[in-house]
């Protein structure tokens, strides 16, 4: 099996064995991991619901399509997201530092006034 295909879960759950998966999904695995892979499917609806969506790809020339297609969504999705972190990130900080010294200096001028005018 090409090593690309197993990209689509390189950072899933554990429990799930890639190899074995794409394994099931080409017809090669039989015996006791078989049978352990379909008690896995029974007991984990994600499992199905995945393995249920990669079968009804057709052929490997679609499957390696769609493995490309969301690891290129996947990483443009990713950097948008840190895109527009570090803009709200840079957009609020000057600002913010801004109002401390301003609210600081009024509180600091009205202290100095106070004091002068209110002599105790």
């Amino acid at each position: 099996m090409n090593k690309d295909l197993l990209n689509i879960l390189s950072h899933s759950n554990k429990d799930i064995d890639n190899q074995q998966l794409m394994d099931y999904l080409s017809g090669n695995l039989a015996g006791e991991p078989l049978h352990e892979l379909e008690k896995s499917m029974a007991d984990n609806a994600f499992l199905n619901d995945a393995v249920e969506g990669l079968q009804q790809l057709r052929g490997k020339k679609d499957l390696q399509a769609y493995v490309d297609e969301l690891n290129a969504g996947l990483h443009r999705s990713m950097a948008q997201k840190k895109n527009r972190r570090l803009k709200r990130r840079l957009k609020g900080a000057p600002w913010t530092w801004l109002v401390f010294v301003l609210v600081f200096a009024l509180c600091l001028i009205a202290w100095l006034m106070i004091e002068k005018l209110l002599p105790f």
